[in-house]
């Protein structure tokens, strides 16, 4: 006499929402402050880009090669900010490895802020501005390092704090409106090998 198969079909409990719930992974609690982060940082340099373009040639700040080579950077710093959302929306939540995504937002964000500060004249408000993107770049690699790993709340609020002082220095600068959020550039042509080093 054969053996009876015993695996459940369509429609049993296996397959029921409360049984795929049970069997669900639970959830990050860590992702969406990195994220979070991580998006403001693309805003910010997304921002800063707008504010090189929108001043055309011999308006204000430089002219010429030096004006091209700041729009170039600024351009750069943008779409490796949103390459750097891309990597962490298409992988496993993972504490550690989101908070090197939103530490090398934040690094973008800062290169984008030079550029900024170089456009500007180094004004004050300007280098206020560089300053304090610095700072959050640096407040969000604290939060990767490898002894926090992305879970070292402390650090991570640091971080916050941190990208909430870079976004209203921005907004001082007149880089950013008020309260405005800005969609991350187009993150163009993405090499394997650069996704590879934003993760890790």
């Amino acid at each position: 006499m054969s053996e009876q198969s015993h695996d459940p079909g369509p429609g049993t409990e296996a397959d029921t929402p409360s049984a795929a719930a049970e069997h669900r992974e639970p959830e990050d609690p860590f992702r969406a402050g990195h994220l979070a982060r991580a998006r403001s940082a693309a805003s910010r340099a997304a921002a800063l880009l707008r504010h090189v373009e929108a001043s055309g040639a011999g308006e204000t700040g430089p002219e010429g090669s030096a004006r091209a080579e700041i729009l170039f950077k600024a351009n750069h710093a943008a779409r490796t900010a949103a390459q750097a959302i891309a990597v962490l929306l298409e992988s496993r939540p993972h504490p550690a490895a989101d908070s090197r995504c939103a530490r090398n937002a934040a690094a973008a964000a800062s290169q984008a802020a030079q550029m900024g500060q170089l456009h500007d004249d180094g004004g004050e408000a300007a280098t206020a501005a560089s300053r304090a993107a610095v700072k959050a770049a640096q407040a969000a690699g604290a939060a990767a390092v490898a002894g926090a790993v992305g879970e070292n709340e402390t650090l991570n609020a640091e971080a916050d704090a941190a990208e909430k002082a870079a976004v209203a220095a921005a907004e001082a600068a007149g880089w950013i409106r008020p309260g405005e959020q800005i969609q991350p550039v187009a993150t163009g042509t993405r090499s394997a090998d650069v996704m590879a080093m934003m993760h890790f």
